[in-house]
This record gives structure tokens, sequence and C-alpha cells, in this order.
């Protein structure tokens, strides 16, 4: 990332309060930098200013409204609700849904959103495979996406978080089953541009 080698560049970078009780910047150091990268964090000339969001935060960035919220994960995530200029896209990754309700923090994030970008990484039939189960994996399926999105009155949802074992064409059905439920449905897919509010 060439731009964080530049001295005069500033980059805030906002997260979650880790569950490990680590700050946001020792979180990144931990988890991003050493994993992935040979250069310490000294090794960035660019000035890095690390903020911790706290889940019910709302904030200002100029013009832009960014509210958060809880999501169910195993090792916790929060979910972010972008507003400008009137349009909002929620954007909800690594999130669980609840067998017996929906997610009240989910829904009062997404309530009225103009899209839901929602953590569906399987159908319901692979979410409850008794040879295989994912419940209490930490990831939700489309068709809670569409319930989801049909109680919070959102206009469009982007089934995304796309399990790495299914191939094109079982996204390519799961599409057609997808937008029969929610004709504003969509598949999120590399190179995906979607206008909101228009």
């Amino acid at each position: 990332f060439t731009p964080a080698f530049s001295r005069g560049n500033t980059f805030h970078i906002y997260g979650a309060i880790p569950p490990e009780g680590e700050s946001m910047k020792k979180h990144f150091i931990n988890r991003v930098l050493h994993p992935n990268s040979p250069v310490p964090l000294t090794g960035l000339q660019a000035d890095l200013r690390f903020y911790e969001l706290f889940p019910g935060q709302k904030m200002m960035l100029d013009e832009i409204e960014i509210e958060t919220g809880h999501l169910n994960h195993p090792n916790n995530a929060m979910g972010y609700r972008v507003t400008w200029n009137g349009r909002s896209a929620v954007y909800c990754s690594d999130t669980e849904h609840f067998s017996d309700r929906l997610d009240e923090h989910v829904k009062d994030l997404a309530r009225d959103a103009d899209v839901l970008i929602y953590d569906a990484m399987y159908t319901d039939e692979e979410y409850h495979n008794p040879k295989s189960p994912k419940i209490g994996w930490g990831h939700s399926t489309w068709q809670e996406a569409v319930k989801m999105a049909e109680a919070a009155g959102v206009k469009r949802v982007v089934i995304f978080h796309h399990d790495p074992t299914h191939s094109d064409d079982f996204l390519d059905r799961i599409a057609e089953e997808v937008e029969a439920a929610f004709p504003k449905a969509v598949m999120a897919r590399e190179g995906l541009i979607l206008p909101v509010g228009f």
C-alpha cells in the first residue's frame, strides 16, 4: 500500500474495539500488519490515526453520518449505516441471524435504508444441514437476508460474503431464487456498482 509509505499522507482508521481488549492501533499492528507485511508500523511514514467505535455510536465525517450497531458473531462484529444527502447504505458483514426472532440491532440499523449489504454466506439448507451444520459460525443465509430486508423496509438488499466453496454456477442459481423472493435484491459480484437512491 504505497501511500502509507509516503510522509505527508494522513489516514484515519476507524473500527470497533477488539474483543481481546487491545487498542485499535495494537490490533492493527498484530492482526493486519504482522501476518500480511514484513514492514513494522514504524516503516510506514504516513500519519496513521486510529479511532475506536462503539455499537450504537453516531458520528459525522464532514457531511456523512455514520451509525454503528452490534452484530451477532462469535468474535463480535459491528455493522455500519452510512447516510449522505438523504441516502443510506447499511453494511452488515459477519452476522448470524437468531433462530427464533429477527436481530433487532440489525433491523434498527437497516430501517428504511436504500441499500442493505448483508452477510448471506449460506442457504437455509446448508445452514441447517444435519451432517455439517453452520449454526454458531457467525454467518447467515440469503433467506434471512430477505426476511430482514422486508422487516426493516429496505429498498434493495445485496447478498454478499459468499461461501468460497460455492461455484459461480451455484451463485447464479441462488441469484435467481433471491430475485424471485425479493425483486430488488442483487448478488454482490466483482466490479458491482450500485447507484443508491436513483
